[in-house]
């Protein structure tokens, strides 16, 4: 098994973050596989080096250790997407050699008018205006464009490890989709996918936002000659008033616990017990945490997080 947990350092780490990693470790250290830790820093303007030395100091500090990172190296490096670029560069040319991407001129406001607006949850379909442009109406075009790639009317199919089977045609879900933005950044479906090939990465544990970059994922593995891992995804952490936490949404901060003076024991036994991953509260030390939880006690339901959560935890 080699699992990973693949941050993006564009803020300091939250309960969210603590509790996808502490996941991925649960699962790794279980079956005494190598767990990843890798970077992920494509969004180049909102990701910075203090955040990644934060999240580093406050998983060391959390105790969820990993066998190949930044900091310690590995055979499958580097461990930082910011030097993995050749990577993605060397499949977007795979990609124009099979004549599946194409210059995307379409500007913002078109792609929000385009059909009608998803449900919450839903993705906007492409509906491929660009496609098939010829080379005369491309010279017409004056803005950069973006790069997408043409997917098939393709079922793809999978078995989540918590969510069951799943089934998504990726022509009427997703459409073609960007792998290179028109800035210049690489896109997330591609690099993601170009890294969990490359790494060998056999169990991917995410949050249930993820879901749906899934099939497309899955179909970049296939068409780039890597395994595709087994994909479980976890519920995901909200506050009383139902939001989820995240760095947008400013979600209580490992760093804040920390200065509260709450150890790292007690926010992994209270995300455990939250998550129903333990039947009964108690202050438990990381090997008993590792001997008393397990994956399969995962529902797809949201977890509540207290915002007040040193009251819950003493």
């Amino acid at each position: 098994m080699r699992g990973r947990f693949a941050p993006s350092p564009t803020g300091y780490m939250h309960l969210g973050n603590v509790w996808t990693a502490f996941l991925c470790w649960l699962q790794v250290r279980r079956h005494s596989g190598t767990l990843v830790l890798r970077i992920e820093d494509i969004d180049e303007q909102r990701s910075k080096k203090e955040y990644m030395q934060a999240l580093l100091y406050d998983l060391h500090w959390l105790g969820l250790d990993w066998d190949e990172g930044p900091d310690i190296g590995g055979m499958y490096g580097p461990y930082v997407q910011q030097e993995r670029y050749d990577l993605y560069e060397r499949a977007l040319c795979y990609f124009q050699q099979l004549q599946l991407m194409y210059p995307c001129y379409c500007s913002r406001a078109r792609l929000q008018s385009v059909g009608s607006a998803p449900h919450i949850g839903e993705l906007s379909v492409y509906d491929g205006h660009c496609y098939g442009m010829s080379e005369k109406e491309k010279c017409k075009m004056t803005k950069d464009p973006s790069w997408r790639i043409h997917v098939p009317a393709l079922n793809i199919s999978f078995t989540d490890g918590i969510l069951g089977s799943q089934k998504e045609n990726l022509a009427d879900t997703c459409g073609d989709f960007i792998v290179r933005r028109a800035d210049g950044m690489y896109a997330y479906q591609l690099a993601v996918s170009v890294d969990d090939g490359a790494m060998g990465i056999t169990h991917v544990v995410r949050g249930q936002d993820l879901l749906s970059s899934t099939a497309r994922q899955i179909w970049l593995l296939r068409l780039l000659g890597y395994d595709v891992p087994q994909y479980t995804h976890v519920p995901m952490l909200v506050d009383e008033e139902g939001n989820r936490l995240s760095k947008r949404q400013r979600g209580i901060t490992v760093r804040q616990l920390r200065e509260q003076g709450v150890a790292a024991n007690e926010i992994l036994s209270y995300l455990a017990y939250q998550g129903g991953l333990i039947e009964h509260y108690e202050n438990y030390d990381k090997t008993q945490l590792l001997q008393y939880c397990r994956l399969d006690k995962l529902t797809p339901h949201t977890i509540l997080i207290h915002s007040n959560l040193r009251q819950y935890i003493r």
